[in-house]
């Protein structure tokens, strides 16, 4: 059992968690409808899932820059970055390993088949609608990855007549930025298209050294710049009141330099390509179906550049090919049924033979919604089976109750898998062919609710405490000289969040406490599993006084290790970042934004080194 007292701090968070204030009439928030946790339209207040939405009015108000950036806030999450902008970045969810979560844009999956994770510091931001954020197991919806939750992006939409919008914008570490856009309706055709261009100078991202190694290996003593080029196009076409049609397209070119040597690289450059189309058609009242098909493209070019001399080294690309349909029937005003399958195929291609480059899995699901009075009951089942792997069945199961006065209990099982990435299977020297999916069991319970009316306050909070048992981990094992299933983690959290708005006032407020516990038998048991912090909380608070609004961010991270054997410690840190705007018209906003206020020297990776104090400047127009 793990000596660290975590629970004992369970009474303290809601402390820090709810702004009080007094407004003469309370304003008012619309609750979110999301689809990512059941795959249908629901409220985010009745989910019984632990779901976080980040629409574009709050990107654009926080001045975010990367996703990463976005995630950070969010209750369960924790981010480890190796540098600057568009350097290796990891997302942690609920303490889980990097590539225990899904990422879907437009319901399309992707990322790498070679390592099993996608990447989300490339993501254009300015393409960015909306992000769903699931916390929990989703296998039982979506198969392999769902361990930690589902993170669904969703690219910009625009409804209403037609309008073009511009942004321009710079700042320290020579950054510059455009984003164009043009979006609207025409009788049953709804379209946005969009453009993206970044580029800064970057930081130097790693102090490695080379004896003894550490870091990256190497002491190279250069600035990392980085370029991204975006482009986005989301369309549909009602064509009937029973039928429509939608497509949606996201591509980015990003080039990146980093500290590397001549035989990992010092250059990278990077294409990433998600297409999806899908037809909804309504037969009956009660019966829609949902035909989707989708493309994803991830490739990564390595090159070696001394001077002027740039030399190629490698090449790995994930094409990824996937089609489903899925039925909903709503079989009584309070019983949804939906039953659904998936298909995938993966194929890999570059200057790595692998014994296998192509693999396909089919999945067969269902799941059973029903809201009844004050009770809410949620079932999922899936099979999966992988062409080589073999069959995998997972299942959810949730219960909930809302109170008279409005208080919602939830209680909620679950099992989840993470089927093995080509690397851990066939790359050569390393992978296994004989390794089994990495397994996963959760139980959680929750806890919901709006603010009291009498407060004079809009918003809500939420508390979700759980326990998640990890099996069969892949990890490189010395004594066979290859991948193994020979770890296990056994993950503790507690997460509470509240947002509240009032008269002009808007706040937002999270808390993570963390037990990542390494269970693997060996010296390392009972250690925390690396880049995890034990606590995180951040904290959110805007202001607008007429055209001008301020703002104030202030994040604040526990210890860490970087390392399974926990000798090297990562330090804590408090990052405050603010930001204003000026509201020059109805179609022009000029912003500004200051990170890392107080130049706070921290790392999330070890001898990786995070930016300092930044300015950056905005011009946003619209057109009216």
């Amino acid at each position: 059992m793990s000596k660290r007292p975590w629970p004992a701090a369970l009474g303290l968070p809601l402390a820090g968690c709810f702004v009080f204030a007094w407004a003469e009439e309370p304003p008012t928030l619309l609750d979110p409808v999301v689809v990512t946790a059941t795959r249908t339209a629901e409220s985010a207040a009745s989910s019984l899932a632990a779901v976080t939405v980040i629409d574009r009015a709050e990107i654009e108000r926080r001045q975010a820059r990367s996703v990463p950036d976005l995630l950070r806030e969010v209750a369960g999450i924790s981010i480890a970055r190796a540098g600057g902008p568009g350097h290796q970045t990891s997302v942690f969810v609920r303490g889980t390993n990097s590539d225990h979560v899904l990422v879907l844009i437009d319901g399309v999956k992707v990322g790498s088949a070679t390592t099993g994770r996608a990447s989300l510091a490339d993501l254009p931001i300015e393409a960015i609608e909306h992000i769903e954020i699931v916390r929990g197991p989703r296998s039982s919806l979506y198969g392999s990855e769902a361990i930690g939750g589902v993170i669904q992006i969703f690219t910009r939409r625009s409804e209403g007549p037609w309008r073009g919008r511009l942004m321009l914008g710079s700042g320290s570490f020579e950054t510059a930025q455009i984003a164009s856009g043009l979006g609207g309706e025409s009788g049953p055709l709804r379209a946005d298209l969009g453009f993206s261009l970044e580029r800064t100078a970057g930081i130097d991202a790693c102090r490695g050294r080379s004896a003894p190694f550490a870091g990256c290996g190497v002491e190279e003593d250069d600035r990392d710049p980085y370029r991204n080029l975006g482009l986005n196009l989301n369309a549909d076409f009602k064509a009937h009141e029973s039928a429509a049609l939608a497509f949606n397209l996201l591509h980015n070119e990003g080039r990146l330099a980093f500290d590397g040597s001549a035989f990992s690289g010092n250059r990278s450059r990077a294409e990433r390509t998600v297409a999806g189309a899908k037809a909804t058609l309504t037969p009956f009242e009660r019966w829609t179906l949902t035909l989707n098909t989708g493309y994803s493209l991830d490739e990564e070019r390595i090159f070696y550049r001394e001077g002027e001399d740039e030399r190629f080294l490698d090449r790995f690309t994930t094409e990824r090919f996937s089609a489903g349909l899925q039925n909903d029937w709503r079989l009584t005003p309070e019983q949804l049924l939906t039953l659904g399958v998936d298909y995938r195929e993966d194929q890999v291609s570059g200057t790595i033979a692998y014994r296998r480059d192509v693999r396909d899995n089919l999945g067969v699901f269902g799941e059973y919604q029903l809201g009844r009075g004050p009770w809410m009951l949620n079932l999922s089942l899936r099979q999966d089976e992988d062409g080589e792997l073999g069959g995998h069945g997972t299942g959810n199961v949730a219960l909930g109750y809302r109170l008279a006065n409005g208080l919602a209990v939830r209680l909620a099982h679950g099992t989840a898998f993470k089927a093995p990435s080509f690397n851990d299977l066939y790359y050569p020297d390393y992978g296994n062919p004989d390794l089994r999916p990495e397994r996963a069991r959760n139980w959680e319970l929750g806890l919901q609710s709006g603010l009291p009316a009498a407060w004079g306050l809009a918003g809500g909070w939420e508390i979700s405490l759980y326990q998640t048992h990890i099996h069969d981990l892949i990890a490189y094992d010395a004594a066979i000289d290859r991948t193994a299933n020979v770890r296990e983690a056994k993950i503790r959290g507690f997460e509470t969040s509240a947002h509240a708005a009032f008269g002009d006032w808007l706040a937002k407020a999270t808390l993570t406490l963390l037990d990542p516990e390494n269970h693997s038998p060996g010296p390392y048991r009972d250690n925390l599993l690396p880049r995890r912090p034990e606590q995180s909380v951040s904290l959110d608070l805007d202001r607008r006084f007429g055209r001008y609004s301020a703002g104030i961010s202030l994040f604040a991270a526990g210890r860490r290790y970087d390392d399974l054997a926990n000798r090297v410690r990562l330090a804590p840190y408090v990052l405050l970042d603010l930001r204003a705007e000026y509201q020059i018209d109805r179609s022009l906003r000029f912003q500004a934004s200051v990170e890392n206020m107080f130049a706070t020297n921290y790392e999330t990776a070890y001898l990786y080194r995070q930016p300092g104090r930044a300015l950056y400047l905005t011009l946003r127009y619209e057109t009216p």
